[in-house]
């Protein structure tokens, strides 16, 4: 059967919808740092980044209107100043990419498993394979220039083992003694790093930002981080656990926006999207309940965090409305 006689799902629209709006998006940010770059290795990375989403955006454009399918709005160029000075360095241009990359690759693995067409499900591989092989570049080049700390090593265990006792809840709700297994120092260190990095872009956002209310949220945010930050390197202390920054604090002084308020709140939306993804995955392979419930209040924290940037999205008219199914209750009506 020829692939027009077929379709889409509605997994496939979903996927396909959310990855131009994601991808016309990072697009702005891509063009905003190519306009001040002058590390030419970071210039030359944030170019091929900046290709593949175009290309990305181009085909998914295509197999829309092949389908004769509303084309969303997404972001342009109106949601970019390129007149507006640097706000952020070439290191975090860098560590920008390399995040995209951390986020974009999940994304792309689990739309692979949702997709039935078999156009949808080589174009997604494509997105995937290209998109891990930029990702190794952009971590290639942090660690070259200390951008980058690893993760903490721990030493090898000289025999397989098994939990011989169930700790008590009262012990592991007041903190466990037993050491960190390396499930949970992978993951917190995880959360540190994803945090460090959002917190460098906040306080970006929050020097250009002229909206009280906007500005008032991305406070909220920025406290939200530096919380999640100071818990999860001190479990990684108390454990003799090093984590280090993993970003550098790259930031200019310019109070200039080159973002649209617009793009800045779908920023800190996505950006939710992917910390209740992570700390539901770092919940459930947490087996210290203390663990467990830092990361049980920051997930409940986080969801009522996602929620008042929803309002103020749809508040302002901002929010494209995902594709919608018929509402045949109306039809029955008329």
């Amino acid at each position: 059967m020829e692939k027009n006689n077929i379709k889409l799902t509605a997994a496939e629209i979903a996927s396909l919808w959310k990855t131009y709006i994601q991808s016309t998006a990072v697009r702005c940010f891509y063009k905003h740092f190519l306009q001040h770059l002058q590390d030419t290795e970071i210039q030359s990375i944030v170019e091929e980044f900046m290709i593949l989403v175009e290309t990305i955006i181009g085909k998914v454009k295509t197999i829309f209107e092949e389908e004769n399918f509303p084309m969303p709005n997404g972001f342009s160029d109106k949601d970019v100043d390129l007149s507006a000075p640097a706000l952020y360095t070439d290191l975090f241009a860098l560590s920008y990419a390399y995040r995209v990359g951390q986020v974009t690759m999940p994304h792309y693995t689990n739309v692979l498993t949702k997709a039935t067409r078999l156009d949808i499900y080589d174009f997604f591989k494509a997105c995937l394979h290209n998109e891990t092989e930029l990702h190794k570049k952009a971590l290639a080049l942090m660690l070259s220039k200390g951008l980058n700390d690893r993760p903490p090593k721990m030493e090898y265990p000289v025999s397989v083992e098994y939990v011989k006792q169930h700790p008590s809840l009262l012990n592991t709700w007041l903190g466990e003694k037993r050491p960190l297994n390396c499930l949970e120092i992978a993951e917190l260190y995880q959360d540190i790093e994803r945090n460090a990095i959002g917190l460098v872009a906040l306080m970006g956002l929050l020097q250009v930002t002229k909206d009280k209310e906007i500005k008032d949220y991305l406070l909220k945010g920025k406290k939200l981080a530096e919380d999640q930050i100071e818990t999860f390197e001190k479990l990684l202390k108390v454990n003799h656990h090093f984590s280090g920054t993993p970003v550098t604090m790259e930031v200019t002084n310019s109070t200039i926006s080159p973002f649209s308020e617009k793009l800045i709140l779908f920023f800190i939306s996505s950006s939710n999207q992917a910390a209740i993804s992570t700390l539901g995955d770092a919940l459930s392979v947490s087996m210290r309940k203390d663990i467990a419930a830092h990361y049980s209040l920051f997930l409940t924290n986080v969801i009522r965090y996602s929620e008042e940037g929803l309002k103020l999205m749809v508040k302002r008219g901002w929010m494209e409305q995902p594709p919608q199914t018929i509402d045949r209750n109306e039809l029955y009506k008329n």
